[in-house]
C-alpha cells in the first residue's frame, strides 16, 4: 500500500490505516521528542499527542514535503511546548543523533581541539531558552530560519539573532577558564 493510500484512509478515519501510519513512523518521532525531553514517559506522551494531532489535522497536510517531515514538525513543537509548560532544559544528545550541518566557515563556530562533544551538549543545555530552541534547532535538528521562525513563531530576523547570540554565549561557555575548567 503507498503511503499517499494511507493517508487517504487515515483522512477517512480508518483505524488500521492509522494504526500502519503510527507503526510506521511512532519510533523515529520517539527519537526527536527524546532529544528535547529529559524523561522517557514524557516523550512518549508528547509522540502520543503529536498523533492525535497530526490524525485530527490530517486534512491540512497537503504532501508539500513528506508526512514524517510534517509530523516531525508536530514532534518538535510539542516538544517545546512541553518544555516550555514545564520550564525544563534540554536532555543530553546521544552522539549518533547529531546531524552534520553545513556551518558557514566564520569564525564564531570555531572551538579549542580539546572541546569534547560532551562539553557542548553540556554548554547548550546552559544556554538560556530563547538561544538553547534556536541553536538546537538549527545545529541539531537541521531546520533552517523560516522554519524556526514558523516553529518558534518568531520572525526570521529574531531567528537569525538568537542563532548569532546563541553561538556567541555557547563559545563563551566552551572557552577555558585560567585554571582549565569550563564553566
Amino acid at each position: 500500500m503507498f503511503k499517499v493510500d494511507i493517508i487517504e484512509k487515515c483522512k477517512q478515519n480508518n483505524r488500521k490505516a492509522q494504526l500502519q501510519l503510527y507503526n510506521q513512523y511512532c519510533n523515529g518521532m520517539y527519537i526527536v521528542a527524546k532529544r528535547f525531553l529529559k524523561d522517557a514517559a514524557d516523550a512518549e506522551d508528547v509522540v502520543q499527542e503529536s498523533f492525535i494531532k497530526a490524525f485530527t489535522k490530517l486534512h491540512q497536510y497537503k504532501a508539500e514535503v513528506t508526512f514524517g517531515a510534517w509530523l516531525k514538525r508536530i514532534v518538535v513543537n510539542k516538544s517545546i511546548d512541553f518544555l516550555k509548560s514545564k520550564k525544563q532544559d534540554f536532555v543530553e544528545l546521544e552522539e549518533v543523533h547529531l546531524k552534520v550541518v553545513d556551518i558557514p566557515k566564520d569564525d564564531k563556530w570555531l572551538v579549542e581541539d580539546s572541546v569534547t562533544l560532551n562539553d557542548v551538549k553540556d554548554a547548550i543545555n546552559r544556554l538560556s531558552d530563547k538561544y538553547q530552541y534556536v541553536v538546537m534547532l538549527y545545529l541539531v535538528e537541521g531546520y533552517d530560519h523560516q522554519e524556526i521562525s514558523e516553529i518558534l513563531n518568531i520572525s526570521q530576523v529574531a531567528s537569525r539573532t538568537q542563532l548569532s547570540r546563541g553561538k556567541i554565549k555557547l563559545q563563551e561557555l566552551l572557552k577555558l577558564q585560567a585554571n582549565g575548567t569550563r564553566y
